[in-house]
């Protein structure tokens, strides 16, 4: 076998540091078996794992990088690497991977130790660590800042709930939101993104709202209450809920409509899907109305809602149609991934209540959204500390790539 040697060099960055140390190493046609480089804060860190043939004359090869390397202001070294040690490495291909991505206002050594723990006593190695959201002023505090830093991880993993158990636990003591993700091909073609609307995409419940119009607001909104934590069929909670609001005249409508708060990030999440070509739809047990003045704000692309049935001006406690309950979303759903000619690993679902439960559960990520804590507690994934925005960075988006202004 050839001699195999890493080498590694440190330094000040600048243009040209790989140019000339892979120029030396193409003197004596030296293979490079292996690459990596990353830059912190001007400083270059370059990895190159090189097969040397017996005859290439290694001490010429070394003699030329470490005097490049001095000239460049670069330290350089060394490190042979066994055969076996290298049929090892070889071997190791091909291992799963699964991406952590770590989110809050900002991330600490605390953070990353706590998560490097979970991870190694899982048995599991990092192989890379990215931060991908911009550089943070010292100068100019961002109250809305996000910071997000992503883990490619290798390793079999033999129990990926006790992982998720782990790390949802982590989370929980940090107060920040932690992710796992297999590494796959559907990871990174997500196409059709599915919101729930209230307390989703809104940070109301339209049918409180129209409660409080109507003056039934305590009664509304402990039914809305039950039926979110799972304690109350929807359909039939739906159904009392709506039977409050005979009478009230449709011209309050639009009132609310105009004043609903889009949640945290949402803009900038919709604004950045729409320019990577992803389709975004609302599945909602709420109403029409109101799904459709966001379809028009935001550039949604399909709407299901509550058609309000409406009579001679008057709300008549009714709806058209069925009634869109957990089921019928997790229908709808898969509907829509049909008609995209794309499978159910591609969508991504965002809910907050029980009745998301069954459309955050057939997808290939389902995303509780600041959730009541039955719904967290079976999701996939959980964000609770930041805007609807953060779903960029499970995406694996960098803000380098994205049209910023944030909300």
């Amino acid at each position: 076998m050839s001699e195999v040697v890493l080498v590694t060099v440190v330094g000040p960055d600048r243009p040209g540091i790989t140019a000339a140390l892979t120029g030396c190493l193409a003197n004596y046609n030296v293979t490079i078996l292996d690459v990596g480089q990353s830059v912190i804060h001007d400083t270059v860190s370059l990895g190159m794992l090189i097969e040397l043939p017996r005859d290439a004359g290694g001490c010429l090869v070394f003699k030329d990088l470490l005097l490049k390397a001095h000239e460049l202001d670069l330290n350089v070294r060394f490190t042979p690497v066994s055969e076996e040690d290298y049929e090892q490495w070889v071997a190791a291909q091909g291992q799963p991977r699964h991406i952590v991505t770590l989110l809050g206002r900002q991330i600490s050594s605390l953070h990353l130790a706590r998560v490097a723990e979970v991870v190694a006593q899982h048995g599991l190695n990092i192989d890379n660590i990215t931060r991908l959201t911009g550089r943070i002023s010292l100068r100019r505090p961002d109250e809305k800042r996000i910071a997000s830093v992503e883990l490619s991880i290798r390793g079999d993993v033999p129990d990926l709930t006790m992982l998720h158990v782990d790390f949802l636990e982590a989370a929980r003591a940090l107060e920040i939101d932690i992710a796992i993700q297999e590494d796959n091909i559907y990871r990174r073609n997500r196409r059709l993104v599915c919101f729930d609307m209230d307390s989703t995409l809104i940070q109301a419940e339209v049918i409180d709202e129209l409660a409080r119009e109507a003056g039934v607001v305590e009664q509304v909104a402990a039914i809305t209450e039950a039926a979110m934590a799972g304690d109350l069929d929807f359909a039939e909670s739906f159904r009392k809920r709506m039977a409050l609001l005979e009478g009230l005249d449709e011209s309050v409508l639009r009132e609310i409509a105009e004043r609903l708060p889009i949640t945290e990030g949402a803009e900038r999440l919709i604004r950045n899907l729409k320019r990577f070509g992803y389709k975004v739809a609302i599945l909602s047990g709420g109403f029409t109305f109101f799904a459709e003045h966001l379809r028009r704000k935001l550039g949604i692309d399909y709407v299901f809602a509550n058609p309000l049935d409406i009579r001679q001006g008057k709300l008549t406690g009714k709806v058209k149609g069925e009634i869109i309950d957990g089921r019928r979303k997790a229908y709808l759903l898969h509907q829509l991934a049909a008609q995209e000619g794309i499978s159910l690993e591609q969508v991504i679902a965002v809910g907050d209540g029980a009745n998301d439960l069954p459309m955050l559960s057939i997808v290939g990520l389902g995303i509780a959204f600041h959730a009541k804590p039955v719904v967290k507690e079976q999701a996939q994934h959980a964000i609770t500390t930041l805007g609807l925005d953060a779903i960029l960075y499970l995406l694996g988006m960098h803000d380098r790539d994205l049209a910023d202004t944030r909300d």
